[in-house]
């Protein structure tokens, strides 16, 4: 069971010191889509190694034949060492608590998260059917247009996936800034930017206290539009994609579980389309997100490596 307990604090380690490190090496969006696979990598990790946890103590109960008292002993020898090769009640109890209340934690999580996850898609496919009843498809376009007073573009999931734009928006942006608005709702389309954020939000609202998840959701937000930026500039040019972002910002809020290229810190993603990060910038940036990846990746195998072998050692 001690290697469960060893994923346990991994965990809570990852948990405590990778929103500040994250946060200071996505922060530039010299590479937003190596910046999110990392966060992804990271917020995803705490899940993976509660649910590691839970298998390796059931499995370690198992192999001992339901001996209960056997496992927490050899646990407790294995955390505490073999220099007092003492265990007592108080830590057995304490153990079986602990396993306990993580197997239950996980259990409601994973509900909460499917209800969650399932309203949110509930949500955004009614919203892409009542667009599609109220607005006109634009077969050029390859968007909905909707008669509503104010500026409006985002996308939204559905069956199928829906660019909406407003017909101010159409008279505000000329040819060329609707093309790079356009290139930027389908880049978050092909991405599944829906999905990654949905899932993000919804650990977020599970578990708020969990500054990853929630510090997590908040930086995906601001590196999905980024990573829709790239794509748009790269095929449309950057002026031209500022010049409609701006013309865009001062709409109203997009729909819950829309994605709209004006929505998520306009003026931070105008500046870095038209100043982006020095080359040096760049690569001192990337160099800490390949070394937050080593480390996200390398850490649970040292750990379970380390545990086994002080198992291993210790044992008689």
């Amino acid at each position: 069971m001690s290697l469960a307990v060893c994923l346990l604090a991994y965990s809570l380690v990852v948990a405590v010191l990778t929103p500040d490190a994250l946060r200071g090496a996505t922060r530039s969006g010299a590479d937003p889509r190596m910046a999110i696979a990392v966060w992804v990598l990271a917020i995803g990790s705490l899940p993976a190694a509660w649910l590691g946890a839970i298998t390796l103590a059931g499995a370690e109960l198992i192999l001992a034949g339901g001996d209960l008292a056997e496992v927490l002993a050899g646990c407790v020898a294995a955390l505490r060492g073999a220099a007092t090769g003492a265990y007592g009640a108080p830590a057995q109890v304490g153990l079986l608590a602990l396993t306990v209340l993580v197997a239950i934690g996980l259990a409601v999580l994973v509900v909460r998260l499917g209800r969650i996850l399932r309203r949110a898609r509930r949500h955004t496919h009614r919203h892409a059917d009542a667009a599609r009843l109220l607005g006109q498809m634009d077969e050029t376009l390859g968007a909905l247009v909707v008669d509503v007073p104010d500026r409006l573009a985002y996308a939204v999931a559905g069956r199928p996936h829906t660019i909406v734009l407003s017909r101010p928006t159409l008279a505000a942006l000329d040819s060329a800034q609707l093309q790079a608005v356009l290139a930027h709702e389908r880049a978050h389309l092909a991405g599944r930017h829906h999905l990654l954020l949905a899932a993000a939000r919804a650990l977020a609202t599970t578990m708020p206290w969990i500054r990853l998840f929630t510090e997590g959701s908040r930086e995906l937000s601001r590196l999905v539009e980024m990573s829709a930026d790239d794509a748009a500039a790269s095929a449309h040019g950057s002026r031209t994609l500022v010049g409609a972002l701006l013309a865009l910002a001062a709409g109203p809020a997009r729909p819950d579980g829309a994605l709209a290229a004006a929505a998520t810190a306009v003026a931070d993603r105008a500046e870095r389309l038209l100043f982006p990060p020095t080359a040096e910038h760049q690569r001192a940036d990337r160099l800490r997100l390949r070394l937050a990846v080593t480390a996200l990746l390398t850490a649970p195998v040292l750990v379970l490596a380390l545990s086994w072998l002080c198992e291993a050692l210790i044992s008689p």
